[in-house]
């Protein structure tokens, strides 16, 4: 058998960008440390290159819509090649913001209030907003985008209807949720364990891709977050909990608003950027891993049928 490791990045996503770096990024630590690799950008006739090339191991590091979705995992399942982060159906259900959300409120899991807004089959909008259900300002995004792309947080009506507008050009489903202000605080999650919880003091809005992609954005890090030792412990065991109901595996960050000494789970990151502004690299670093050995410890963690 190959002892190749296939790096897939880039692909068709609105995250494409993002993905190459996080790729590029992971493939030299695992070149670093030894390991043959080989970038394979996941566009065109990509299958067909991983068939050729046979790898041992797929390091998924693709994010957004068929990356982190179940889609590129219900390929490497068919070719039985095993991969790096969640299975599919975990994917696929960390990705839908609202069955993840579903599945988070059964077993008790605070979340911010919210509803769906969706095209009927004639393309239309099928819903008015109610604001006796929710009161601005109100945060809307797309169903199942990653890194806030199209997150808009809209403090009246007329923002909400000019922010619509635009997301009902390129998406079917949209949440609506109150704002919940507050600090916000994100939790990784290896395996079995919740490494730790740092919190993010952005200047803008909020942490938006700007704010986690720019340097210029200059989103203040705080790790590990100041929380009382009880807190602490809280916000780790709900990320533990999240990463469990959804079956994931690998690494995941989830994010969390801390309101009036609550938390509120916003979501549950399966594919988690790995770049050098990226968090989980960031706690892995403060409990003492060094990036080389995540990347390695995910590669070795690879397999399939989950």
């Amino acid at each position: 058998m190959s002892n190749l490791i296939v790096v897939l990045m880039g692909g068709l996503s609105g995250e494409r960008k993002i993905s190459l770096l996080t790729g590029k990024a992971c493939s030299k630590a695992l070149k670093k440390k030894g390991y043959k690799v080989v970038d394979l950008d996941a566009k065109g006739y990509f299958v067909d290159e991983l068939k050729q090339l046979k790898p041992k191991i797929v390091f998924n590091a693709l994010h957004g819509k068929y990356g982190e979705d179940g889609f590129v995992q219900s390929i490497l399942e068919s070719l039985k090649i095993p991969y790096t982060h969640s299975g599919v159906l975990s994917s696929s259900l960390a990705m839908d913001k609202e069955l993840s959300r579903l599945i988070f409120i059964k077993n008790n899991l605070k979340v911010p209030k919210y509803f769906l807004l969706q095209k009927d089959h004639q393309g239309n909008s099928n819903k008015k907003f109610n604001n006796k259900k929710i009161k601005f300002p109100i945060v809307i995004k797309p169903i199942n985008e990653g890194s806030s792309l199209g997150v808009s947080i809209c403090k009246n009506k007329k923002q909400f209807k000019n922010k619509y507008k635009k997301l009902m050009e390129n998406y079917d489903r949209i949440l609506v949720e109150e704002y919940i202000p507050g600090r916000e605080i994100q939790v990784a999650v290896m395996g079995e364990k919740a490494l730790g919880a740092i919190e993010l003091v952005p200047r803008r809005q909020f942490y938006d891709y700007t704010a986690k992609y720019s340097n210029t954005a200059q989103t203040q890090h705080i790790m590990p977050a100041p929380l009382s030792p009880k807190k602490y412990k809280e916000i780790l065991g709900l990320a533990k909990k999240a990463h469990e109901l959804l079956g994931c595996r690998g690494i995941t960050r989830s994010d969390f608003r801390f309101f009036k000494n609550k938390f509120y789970l916003l979501e549950t990151n399966t594919q988690p950027g790995l770049t050098k502004l990226s968090l989980v690299p960031e706690i892995a670093q403060y409990c003492g891993i060094k990036f080389e050995d995540l990347i390695v410890w995910m590669t070795e963690n690879a397999s399939s049928n989950k």
